[in-house]
């Protein structure tokens, strides 16, 4: 067992990306963002799971929008382009599985 922790790193600056752990084929990442800051399009050679844990981000994938809140969970397929916008303060983890 590990318990890994994501401070908040928002009242101190502004974008901040983290690694927070890497095992096996896995990845994740912690991403804070304070309202619209963004990071451009990108795409990855694996899958990739996005939890919002707090805020609200829009997604572009593949020219399809979506809005992600702590709500719900995005799938982005093995390199499908994407990249994101906060539209509010938000603090995000990404699961990054390599194939």
């Amino acid at each position: 067992m590990k318990v890994i922790d994501t401070p908040n790193y928002l009242a101190e600056k502004n974008k901040h990306v983290e690694k927070c752990i890497q095992f096996n084929e896995t990845n994740m990442l912690n991403i804070q963002l304070k309202t619209n800051e963004f990071i451009p399009e990108h795409d990855f050679n694996g899958d990739v799971l996005v939890i919002v844990r707090k805020g609200k981000v829009l997604f572009d994938v593949e020219g399809q929008e979506v809005e992600l809140t702590n709500e719900n969970v995005l799938h982005i397929a093995p390199l499908e382009k994407h990249g994101l916008k906060a539209l509010e303060d938000s603090d995000i983890l990404v699961v990054k599985i390599s194939s």
